[in-house]
């Protein structure tokens, strides 16, 4: 595929710039039928008179999730959330970037997942990243969050590079991907669309399986605002990308990427809320991916959630590391 980047390498420095100077919250909001498209799940995805904001939802029927009018090659993506309450196991809303309707075998994906829980459990959340099709090699990432993503809208963000994804809730990053060269292809480097879903995961999203959706407590219902698409659209016949979202306010100066203020919120919420990475996951790799950096501070402090995956041994002593996440923290600790 011949890829025409004019404009890319622009729109690259500014969201750059734009991401770190917080300016971002400038961007403009998407009307939904402007941005997106009815994916799947017939009635089950109800656009708002405001036209700004979208509910999906899961009964025995179906799911449903939306998908944006055009592919984008690199950008700012970002979106306003509220998951289901009460019981919700089984249930995965997922906010993403794919290509795979495109490339079947080699597809590229950067990905927002929520894992919902029984009764008095949080949601979880998780992040992955496939690159050319590598799906055998799960770049994933799970984490507690310092809320209840039920109880209100939280701003969830991908910016996406040529060199690095960052993810961020509320505008605090809290995960940092880079680009290497021993990656090869496995770095999403084709176009993708965005997409928005809630659907059936009971074979897996909670405890591997064991807890499935209940479909007593259906409808679950996941809103959606506050649609930001700042980036360079594809077109798949011209096989360029040359149509940039560039604004007067994102032609400020080129920063490095995260600032020294957003690394201190990356890693105290690294710190605080991080479950799992499969860097450390000595299960699943006896040698870390080429493109994992390891800490050993992160690594002693997954061992407290699964000393059998970050540990290699058997787990002793079991009760003394188990914490308590308080639900009391701010924002501004994290």
């Amino acid at each position: 595929m011949v890829v025409s980047y004019e404009g890319c390498f622009l729109l690259v420095f500014s969201l750059l710039a734009v991401v770190a100077s917080g300016l971002y919250r400038n961007l403009p909001i998407v009307p939904f039928d402007e941005g997106y498209s009815h994916l799947f799940g017939h009635d089950n995805l109800v656009v708002h008179r405001d036209g700004k904001s979208v509910h999906l939802s899961l009964d025995e029927r179906t799911g449903s999730g939306f998908v944006s009018h055009d592919l984008y090659l690199h950008g700012f993506f970002s979106a306003s959330i509220k998951l289901p309450a009460d019981y919700t196991a089984g249930v995965v809303v997922a906010f993403y970037m794919s290509n795979g309707d495109m490339f079947e075998k080699n597809h590229d994906e950067i990905d927002f997942e929520f894992l919902g829980n029984i009764r008095g459990k949080n949601w979880r959340i998780q992040t992955n990243i496939y690159g050319n099709g590598s799906t055998s090699i799960g770049r994933e990432e799970r984490y507690n969050l310092w809320f209840d993503p039920s109880d209100d809208f939280h701003q969830y963000s991908i910016l996406w590079t040529d060199s690095q994804i960052i993810f961020y809730i509320d505008g605090i990053p809290i995960r940092e991907f880079k680009r290497t060269a021993s990656m090869g292809g496995d770095f999403p480097a084709k176009p993708m669309s965005l997409y928005a879903t809630i659907w059936d995961g009971s074979d897996w999203a909670t405890n591997g399986g064991k807890y499935r959706v209940n479909y007593k407590y259906a409808p679950y219902v996941t809103e959606f605002s506050d649609f930001v698409l700042h980036g360079c659209s594809f077109d798949p016949i011209e096989q360029t990308s040359s149509k940039c979202d560039i604004t007067e306010s994102s032609k400020v100066s080129i920063p490095t990427g995260v600032s020294p203020s957003q690394r201190i919120k990356m890693e105290n919420f690294r710190r605080k809320h991080m479950t799992y990475s499969y860097c450390y996951d000595q299960i699943r790799y006896k040698v870390p991916p080429s493109e994992c950096v390891i800490n050993p501070l992160e690594a002693e402090r997954l061992k407290v959630h699964d000393p059998v995956t970050f540990g290699g041994g058997r787990r002793h002593h079991g009760k003394r590391h188990h914490r308590s996440r308080s639900s009391g923290t701010k924002a501004n600790d994290v």
